[in-house]
């Protein structure tokens, strides 16, 4: 922050305020693309990292790109960490207790449940693996099947491979490349559900003027079409019809 901070209260009130409305550090967890990913270069990649920068410019903020793993990212977000959560994250009145979030910049993604090819349906209701913190373990779990859960989405994957689990439940874009591209070992399983709402940006309940500032972002890139056309390059041509 490159401010000189006089020694009275109202100089660094003032400065604090000022280096805030200009510099926003954003949050998220790079391993759960299309949402976000870490690329070949080292860097945070990907449709919220896209979006994201789009959003900063549009509300005329400077911003930078925090990592973070997924079973922490809303305590680092409340300890100060970082400023705003961008990650895949759906909007839940559970969550809703502890953070405030943005209007929605994508919608409710149906969540599918993935296993080996040869898996019959009822393997649902069996051992279900799930990553951490998320609303598809909460599913799981309320379910009757047998939740097992993973820190990562990659270690959830691993486990309907080597026999851990039955099936894994995650997002149905985050599973759709891999069943894709695994030639015809991998496949989903039984009919797709909807969870929880849309995703949004999570920011503590205190930054009230943040989380303005990102809603008339969004609300712009609506209205001009530039969200549906981000949303569809990185989800396979979806419209999502904002």
């Amino acid at each position: 922050m490159n401010k000189i901070l006089t020694t009275t209260l109202l100089a660094a009130t003032m400065a604090a305020t000022s280096a805030f409305a200009d510099t926003v550090r954003l949050g998220t967890e790079g391993a759960y693309p299309p949402y976000n990913f870490v690329n070949d270069k080292g860097e945070i990649d990907g449709y919220e990292r896209e979006l994201g920068d789009k959003l900063c410019e549009i509300a005329k903020l400077e911003c930078t790109w925090v990592k973070n793993d997924w079973d922490t990212i809303i305590p680092n977000l409340v300890s100060g960490n970082y400023d705003v959560i961008i990650a895949g994250m759906s909007i839940t009145a559970e969550r809703d207790e502890t953070i405030d979030f943005s209007q929605e910049y994508y919608p409710a993604d149906p969540s599918a449940f993935l296993a080996l090819a040869g898996t019959k349906d009822d393997a649902v209701n069996g051992i279900v693996a799930a990553q951490t913190a998320t609303v598809q373990a909460s599913y799981v779990n309320e379910s009757g099947a047998t939740l097992v859960e993973f820190a990562t989405p990659d270690e959830t994957i691993a486990a309907v491979k080597n026999g851990e689990a039955d099936a894994v439940l995650a997002d149905d874009a985050y599973l759709k490349p891999f069943v894709e591209e695994s030639g015809g070992e991998l496949i989903f399983l039984g009919p797709k559900v909807q969870i929880g709402g849309g995703v949004g940006m999570g920011f503590r309940e205190s930054d009230t003027e943040l989380k303005a500032k990102f809603d008339a972002a969004i609300d712009m890139m609506k209205k001009d079409g530039s969200l549906n056309e981000l949303i569809a390059k990185w989800f396979d041509g979806y419209q999502a019809n904002y």
